[in-house]
């Protein structure tokens, strides 16, 4: 049985010392972000697609797997003054490579809205860091020092969290998930759940197969620490993001020419977007609303069935959620304006055009 996080730190140490090509996928950037930044974040960083995109002015964001930095200051530029970035990774070599810059980014920024701390992504409460200092105060040694161990972690976790609940607006990470050994998959994504802010959101650029990867990839350390033996299938990255509560889960970016093909597998850059639905006080009037098509029905994350061309009332909060700009231009707001609820008055479908194509990320 192969250790997962000894192989993936060993090859991105290595790779925070010299670029290794194997490691990413050619991702168009935007080039204004890129100037900003010092030519050794640029050339050592790994990734599959741009999740920095996605970012909104005074943005709190969380990027999981953050590295030497890049895509954080990438997203402080668009975050702007009045926004955050924190970047969590577990490599010593990479935080050392995003810290050393720090200075002089927070001088070029206007001010320092970007950190860098060392922890898990599948267990975003723990403050690694913090949990090296105690250790090398109380290290252990038997099983009674064990457990005064995992009490400290439990206090720690609960009193003074890495990253708190509810405290962020975007979580971003760039080919990362699939780093995480499978059996602390489901907690990492109830983790990016719990740190997100009611109406929070994601973009995940992550590498997606076609089918599962074989019992002998996984054993292979090379594939692993390649973004290969761990990653989601197509189908399990959008099952686990709503089996954990998000709505509104989408492919945003899918990239049709597969990155590698190993073992007649396909494995391609995706990125995924979704939303923690928001969280309003229960009751109030109903909303109506009407879904504009094109498919005959659809059914949300929530497991509701909406009818194209039919009123709909919804309440608050799912109202609010339809008509957000997670699910596009899809739903027309029937609930303000004269004759809005009134049988046989006009329905105000206004037509729309799809945005251009941004590209393919990877």
């Amino acid at each position: 049985m192969i250790n997962v996080e000894e192989s993936v730190r060993e090859r991105y140490s290595e790779g925070a010392r010299q670029r290794e090509e194997a490691l990413c996928c050619p991702v168009d950037y935007d080039r204004r972000l890129l100037d900003l930044l010092p030519r050794e974040i640029i050339e050592r960083d790994y990734g599959c697609g741009d999740p920095s995109r996605y970012v909104h002015p005074g943005d709190v964001v969380l990027d999981l797997g953050s590295g030497g930095g890049k895509v954080c200051y990438m997203a402080a530029q668009l975050a702007g003054s009045s926004g955050r970035v924190i970047g969590i990774d577990m490599n010593d070599d990479m935080l050392a490579l995003a810290r050393r810059h720090q200075p002089a980014m927070a001088e070029r920024l206007g001010n320092d809205r970007v950190r860098f701390h060392k922890g898990y992504i599948q267990d975003l409460a723990l403050d690694v860091e913090a949990l090296e200092r105690w250790l090398a105060a109380h290290p252990v040694h038997d099983a009674g020092g064990y457990e005064a161990l995992r009490q400290w972690q439990h206090r720690q976790r609960r009193d003074a969290p890495l990253i708190a609940d509810a405290s962020v607006d975007l979580v971003i990470s760039n080919c990362v998930l699939n780093l995480v050994a499978d059996s602390d998959k489901t907690q990492l994504v109830a983790e990016i759940f719990r740190v997100l802010k009611p109406g929070g959101r994601i973009a995940i650029s992550d590498i997606v197969s076609d089918r599962p990867a074989s019992a002998a990839m996984k054993q292979d350390p090379e594939l692993w620490s390649g973004c290969i033996s761990g990653a989601f299938t197509e189908g399990e990255l959008l099952d686990s993001f709503t089996g954990a509560g998000f709505q509104a889960a989408a492919f945003d970016k899918w990239e049709a020419q597969p990155w590698r093909v190993v073992d007649g597998i396909e494995f391609r850059s995706v990125t995924l977007t979704a939303i923690r639905p928001p969280e309003l006080p229960a009751g109030g009037a109903g909303r109506q609303l009407l879904y504009r098509g094109p498919f005959a029905a659809v059914t949300d994350d929530a497991g509701r069935t909406w009818q194209r061309g039919q009123r709909a009332t919804a309440a608050p909060a799912e109202h609010e959620t339809l008509l957000g700009s997670a699910y596009g231009n899809a739903f027309v707001d029937l609930s303000q304006g004269a004759g809005a609820t009134g049988a046989g008055s006009p329905v105000p479908v206004a037509c729309c055009t799809p945005e251009p194509d941004r590209g393919a990320c990877c």
